[in-house]
């Protein structure tokens, strides 16, 4: 590269790639000596770029944190991946803001993409097809996602105003313990302090979140993302299923994941594949969607309770039955 603005570039696209960079790897990619890459910074630091100088023995050059985002630089891979994951991300519901923001978004970097990577997104584009229709799901507030993952963080409790499937509105004290993107909407898990219990809240129903003095300590026991699903399960529905199933937790949980049903584990020093009797208790609003995944699953059951369960079960079997008979 022999013109001195292309090197600056060049620089500038080194140092957003992270850490410190020292004068000498900077001078060997750049193809220049030190003394010039110094003057380089010089000229992103004119441009109020927030390059650092970093002294000592492994000193050299990063850039710093500062009001102004630097001039952004993307690959044509980088940029194609960028597009993707806005498009897939939109698609599922990780989208953390409006959907004009993700296309205002989207347009920047398509506006500015060279022809020939432009053709090769549209092709990957029309080419893509997704296995199930695009739901309408409300994003959540990105100040709130923030205060929240910054709460998590530093282990600090907040206040947050809530909205609950039913409409009631009530303001809690959480310790917020972590963030989970489940199934296309954004969860907070944490213990409620009013009652000291454990409690999920969909990000999307919290219209603020700030934060209060004090600290928490860290929960100990399973992730965040095992609370979330572990709080699906025993969440309180019109029904409670109580199985007995012999097989492996592995057997069980390839159709009844985490988020529908809890699992006995296997006592400690159990041979985890060696079948056994699993209680399973479920949580549902309907039943008829379990006869066929107990069926799915091809494993001896016993149903503890409720008896409607029994019956819907005897009844899917005789539908089968005849079905098997007829020519």
């Amino acid at each position: 590269m022999s013109r001195p603005t292309g090197r600056v570039l060049t620089l500038l696209e080194l140092l957003q790639s992270g850490g410190v960079r020292t004068v000498a790897e900077l001078a060997d990619r750049l193809g220049v000596d030190g003394r010039t890459v110094r003057r380089y910074v010089d000229h992103l630091v004119d441009l109020e770029v927030p390059v650092e100088a970093v002294r000592g023995r492994y000193g050299g050059y990063r850039l710093g944190p500062g009001y102004r985002l630097p001039p952004l630089m993307l690959s044509d891979d980088e940029a194609l991946a960028v597009l993707l994951g806005l498009a897939a991300g939109r698609r599922e519901g990780l989208m953390t803001t409006a959907d004009t923001a993700v296309e205002t978004a989207a347009a920047k970097i398509r506006r500015v993409l060279p022809e020939r990577v432009a053709r090769r997104l549209d092709t990957v584009l029309e080419s893509l097809a997704f296995t199930a229709s695009p739901d309408e799901l409300a994003t959540p507030d990105a100040g709130v996602l923030l205060a929240i993952a910054d709460a998590v963080r530093h282990r600090r409790p907040l206040s947050i105003r809530y909205t609950d499937r039913d409409g009631r509105r009530s303001e809690r004290r959480l310790h917020p313990h972590g963030i989970v993107a489940h199934s296309g909407r954004w969860y907070v898990t944490g213990t409620d302090a009013e009652i000291d219990q454990d409690r999920t809240f969909r990000l999307d129903r919290i219209a603020d979140a700030r934060t209060l003095p004090g600290s928490f300590e860290a929960p100990v026991g399973p992730g965040p993302a095992q609370r979330v699903l572990s709080g699906f399960a025993t969440a309180e529905y019109r029904h409670h299923v109580t199985l007995r199933i012999h097989g492996t937790v592995e057997q069980i949980r390839a159709r009844l994941p985490a988020s529908v049903a809890s699992v006995d584990e296997p006592a400690a020093g159990a041979d985890p594949e060696t079948g056994r009797w699993l209680r399973v208790e479920i949580r549902a609003e309907q039943l008829d969607w379990l006869p066929p995944v107990l069926a799915s699953l091809d494993r001896p059951f016993v149903i503890e309770r409720p008896d409607e369960l029994r019956g819907l079960v005897a009844a899917f079997a005789d539908r089968l039955a005849s079905y098997a008979g007829q020519v």
